[in-house]
């Protein structure tokens, strides 16, 4: 018996023979040569068929011939060809033939097997004919159960055994079951509400076995679903984005039992209040879309706080699937996510936390293609919270952004973000940034500024961006931020600059911009000219608000502008000293009238200065305006010596002795020249107590 490696060996040296014979232009040999006695329903043929395999289709025009010889022949061995696949009964006796078939071009000629037998036993009875029980009233069966009928006792043979194959309706593989079976067959444990397709073949007591019969179609009986729906939301990039829709993939034919009829969903939201929605897969339009995987609520998820949904046939309805929105923000033990990825198979991989979750109940690892309409380029599978790597298959189009997203799903269903990153099946060139120009211009620096090339345009990941003057002064610069100061340039000058985005397919396209350099005099000019200018602008604010606080304010805020000192002459202490010395016995007749003096009035007058040029109003107080004539007059000539500041000082007694400060105010004027300033302010002079 030859071994595996011999075997191996001998079909490599048939094919290269017959790759030979091909290449000289020889026919390769007939095969799988088979020859029977057909029959049907009341009789069989006296004739032989015969089928063949001719082989590759030959390039160049080949004839077929069939070639029998009896066994035993009293003329010897006797070869009689034709050109048709039948041997006619006159051709032949009944016994024992050799029956073979030649194949010949212009280039030779070659022989297949010979197949032996006797003509007895190659009757061929017809197919059986399958009659099934009688569907049910909703065009279903239960149990699945055929019955059929062969055609032996039409040709007086007795009955043999039959083979019987089945596949559910869609399955390209049929499961078959060889031999034991007379009239009738039961599948046990069929998928519920599925079309299922039989064929039966019988042989005879004689003879060979029958071709299949036709298919014969049985629908199962429909039963309540199975299991849960895996619900599960769209919130686009992340993220960016937690304003979500609710999707959830359909259920396999082994848990739907049936036809999928509607689904019920209910929205739970943050006011504690409710809604429950009776959604139908049929409508094509509404707030359900639907397609053979996954169906979506086009409705947003705003304010929902939970949801659950489940799934009804005309039997009953799943268990319903509950599910709490997404968490804000992401997790603090972020996951790095590597991925495999081809335009069929996507892997990715994370770590598994550094110490336990225990309220960690799964991981949902999602993918969601880039700028793609709602629900298209998106799946997500739910994995145990001890596994760390999943699988999809599909169709990850090249040069197209996929966004992986890891999250977490605690016991009480609630949904947490952990982390994310962008993969591509197959990596291009990226587009050439949208927007390059000059940002801060100087003598021997620029700061450039672009935008960075769209997510859906950069065809791969960026790695980095360069930046050039020509194509020898090049700068590599990262991806982020979007801003580089070009430095060591020359003052005055014209500069053309490019920049391009890289990938890991290599450079895209340049974006250029041009500027020209500040002179270096105008920045020394600069640098002069702006101090002195804002200084001057200082002053001259200083110099209005000094004018404003002078002329328009209020005598309250004009304090701060005029100092006021108190002038001590109008002092009755000083005036009770003049007498003192004027008169030698004032001491014994005129007491002083304040032994212990205490300023209590400080009255600060100010002198405005058309005071002088107007007439003084009549009164009714003629006295009055005398005495306001005589302060002016004081403080006219004060003003000129710089001490109208220092009108007056008033206490108790000031008003009997105004009279007598009448004479004092124009004596003083001829003692002010003599006096510095600090005794103009605050000390009396001997004149003023002298009062000469």
């Amino acid at each position: 018996m030859a071994t595996l490696g011999e075997r191996w060996i001998l079909s490599i040296l048939l094919v290269h023979l017959q790759t030979g014979l091909a290449a000289t232009g020889r026919p390769a040999p007939p095969s799988h040569l088979e020859c029977f006695m057909p029959c049907d329903e009341k009789s069989c043929s006296p004739d032989i068929h015969c089928t063949w395999d001719p082989g590759p289709d030959p390039q160049i025009t080949t004839n077929y011939s069939l070639h029998w010889e009896p066994t035993n022949s009293e003329q010897g061995h006797v070869t009689r060809p034709t050109s048709s696949s039948v041997i006619d009964r006159q051709h032949f006796n009944h016994g024992q033939l050799h029956v073979w078939v030649e194949a010949k071009n212009k280039h030779g000629s070659a022989k297949s097997r010979e197949n032996v037998f006797n003509t007895a036993d190659i009757i061929k009875p017809p197919p059986p004919n399958i009659t099934g029980a009688m569907a049910g009233a909703e065009g279903w069966q239960e149990p699945l159960e055929i019955e059929w009928r062969s055609f032996c006792d039409e040709l007086h043979l007795s009955m043999g055994t039959c083979d019987i194959r089945n596949r559910a309706e869609g399955n390209q593989v049929w499961l078959e079951h060889e031999g034991g079976y007379l009239h009738t067959y039961t599948l046990e444990s069929p998928l519920p509400d599925t079309f299922y397709e039989f064929q039966v073949r019988c042989n005879c007591s004689e003879g060979l076995i029958s071709d299949w019969s036709t298919s014969h179609r049985i629908r199962s009986a429909e039963r309540a679903p199975v299991g849960k729906l895996d619900i599960w939301m769209d919130c686009g990039l992340l993220p960016a984005s937690f304003d979500c829709s609710l999707t959830w993939k359909t259920l396999p034919l082994s848990q739907a039992c049936g036809a999928i009829v509607g689904y019920k969903v209910k929205l739970f939201y943050n006011n504690s209040t409710w809604r429950l929605l009776n959604l139908s897969p049929a409508e094509t339009r509404g707030l359900l879309l639907c397609n053979e995987k996954q169906c979506r609520l086009t409705s947003s998820l705003k304010d929902v706080s939970s949801v659950s949904a489940s799934a009804l046939n005309s039997r009953g309805a799943t268990a319903p699937s509950h599910l709490a929105m997404q968490t804000q923000g992401k997790d603090e033990d972020v996951k790095t996510i590597n991925l495999k990825m081809n335009e069929e198979n996507l892997t990715v991989a994370w770590d598994l936390p550094s110490k336990p979750l225990a309220k960690l109940k799964e991981y949902v690892v999602q993918y969601k293609q880039v700028e793609s309409r709602l629900g298209q380029g998106f799946d997500w599978v739910k994995v145990t919270n001890n596994q760390t790597t999943v699988f999809f298959k599909g169709h990850f189009i090249k040069h197209t952004p996929f966004q992986v997203s890891l999250f977490t799903i605690s016991h009480d269903m609630t949904v947490r973000y952990l982390s994310s990153v962008i993969g591509y099946s197959l990596e291009g060139i990226p587009s050439s940034v949208p927007s390059f120009q000059a940002l801060s211009i100087a003598a021997t620096r620029v700061t450039l500024c672009w935008t960075a090339v769209p997510l859906s345009k950069q065809n791969g990941l960026i790695q980095n961006y360069q930046i050039g003057l020509g194509e020898k002064n090049v700068h590599t610069v990262r991806a982020s931020p979007q801003t580089f100061t070009l430095k060591h340039l020359s003052p005055g000058q014209e500069y053309e600059v490019w920049i391009r985005a890289v990938t890991k397919a290599g450079p895209g396209a340049k974006a250029t911009t041009t500027f020209k350099t500040e002179s270096e005099n105008y920045d020394l000019l600069k640098l002069i000219l702006l101090p002195l200018l804002f200084m001057g602008l200082i002053c001259a604010a200083i110099v209005c608000f000094c004018l404003v606080a002078e002329n328009k304010m209020c005598p309250q805020v004009n304090l701060l502008f005029n100092k006021k000192v108190p002038d001590p002459r109008n002092s009755n202490i000083f005036r009770g000293m003049k007498h003192q010395i004027n008169d030698p016995f004032g001491s014994i007749s005129i007491p002083i009238p304040e032994p212990h003096p205490n300023i209590s009035v400080l009255e600060v007058v100010k002198i405005q200065p058309d005071a002088v040029k107007s007439t003084p109003k009549e009164t009714s107080d003629q006295e009055e305006q005398r005495d306001d004539a005589v302060t002016k007059e004081c403080g006219r000539m004060d003003h000129s010596h710089g001490r109208e500041e220092y009108s007056k000082m008033v206490d108790s007694d000031e008003e009997r002795d105004r009279e007598e400060d009448k004479d004092d105010c124009w004596s003083s004027s001829e003692e002010d020249q003599l006096t510095s300033g600090y005794e103009k302010h605050f000390m009396p002079t001997a004149l003023e107590i002298l009062d000469v």
